[in-house]
């Protein structure tokens, strides 16, 4: 029954998701994809407490690799942000 419940929330969310994602405006998109590396900045300490757990061999790897793709996505988010706002930038 657990599998059924989690798979109907991970299929809503997945839903939800998109339907929010579609209806935003392309000019609001960056903003909103900056402000989203602080959730993935707690994805980090959060993968970084899974990996020193320490209470199983997978759990260090799944921790690691958590703590990889996060970082690549706030730092990925962050060189957008960055080229973003060049563009509004005076040239001289």
């Amino acid at each position: 029954m657990d599998a059924i419940y989690l798979s109907f929330i991970l299929m809503l969310s997945i839903f939800l998701g998109f339907e929010l994602i579609a209806k935003v405006p392309a000019t609001l998109h960056t903003p909103l994809m900056s402000g989203s590396n602080a959730i993935s900045g707690i994805t980090v300490v959060g993968a970084l407490t899974a990996a020193h757990s320490g209470s199983s061999e997978l759990a260090l790897w799944l921790g690691t690799a958590a703590v990889a793709l996060a970082s690549i996505n706030v730092v990925g988010g962050y060189m957008v942000t960055d080229r973003m706002l060049a563009m509004f930038k005076k040239k001289g």
